[in-house]
């Protein structure tokens, strides 16, 4: 199995800036993708932004330009710097990560249990 752990959720003011960290443990082989997704009261959970071990990224086009994904592949963790925040980012976000155990070859998915950001003035 592996766990994903969040850290640094909060409540910003519009404008602000906010840093989310994930760290993976476990009986982990290799992870391939690491990233975020997010879901608002109300809606489906959407992709923020993803990054492969070669840091390849995949952004939102509702975030690029502002939230910057970054990994430490010898960690096993993943930051999201979250900049010119919004009202509409207001959200849980939920760490994911795609990888293989020692005990279990075959890629499968992994979510964090979310870190709450709220922006509002």
């Amino acid at each position: 199995q592996v766990q994903l752990v969040e850290s640094g959720g909060g409540l910003v003011q519009p404008g602000g800036s906010l840093r989310l960290s994930c760290a993976a443990s476990g009986n982990i082989f290799r992870i391939n993708v690491m990233g975020w997704y997010r879901q608002a009261p109300g809606k489906q959970r959407e992709l923020v932004a993803t990054i492969t071990s070669g840091d390849r990224t995949n952004d939102a086009d509702s975030v690029k330009g502002r939230f910057t994904i970054s990994r430490d592949n010898a960690k096993n963790t993943v930051l999201l710097q979250m900049n010119s925040l919004k009202l509409e980012d207001t959200a849980v976000y939920y760490c994911y990560a795609n990888g293989q155990t020692t005990r279990w070859p075959v890629p499968r998915d992994y979510w964090g249990q979310g870190t709450q950001v709220t922006v509002s003035s």
